[in-house]
Formats: structure tokens, sequence, C-alpha cells
């Protein structure tokens, strides 16, 4: 079982990882160790940050004046 990161409910997780692994099956490279089922590749993908969702991502961006 992977454990989800602190501040990101169960929803948000599960919607994430199955977007991710989507991507993964359609041939992205894996940004950690490659498992056996792409769906766990997914989720330790995001576990360990590797795959943010995209609020963390335009929190992060300049403001466009």
């Amino acid at each position: 079982m992977v454990k989800r990161p602190d501040g990101m409910n169960a929803f948000e997780f599960a919607v994430l990882c199955g977007l991710r692994a989507a991507q993964l099956h359609r041939g992205c490279t894996p940004r950690v160790a490659r498992y056996p089922k792409v769906a766990v590749t997914a989720q330790h993908e995001v576990a360990e940050g590797k795959v943010l969702p995209l609020r963390a991502v335009v929190g992060a961006l300049p403001a466009i004046e």
C-alpha cells in the first residue's frame, strides 16, 4: 500500500494517480523505478512528489499582468 502525501485527500490522490497511470500506459517515461503495474508506478510517483496536482503548479507560477 502506498501512503498518500500529507495535505492530499484520498479522492485527489486516486484521480491524479489514474491520470498519471493513463499517461504511463500510453508510453510516458516513469519518474521512479518501474513496477509491474502502471497504477502502482503512478501511485509511487505521486507519493514521492514527482507528479503534482495542477493547483500546486499554478500557485508556483508568476502572475501575469
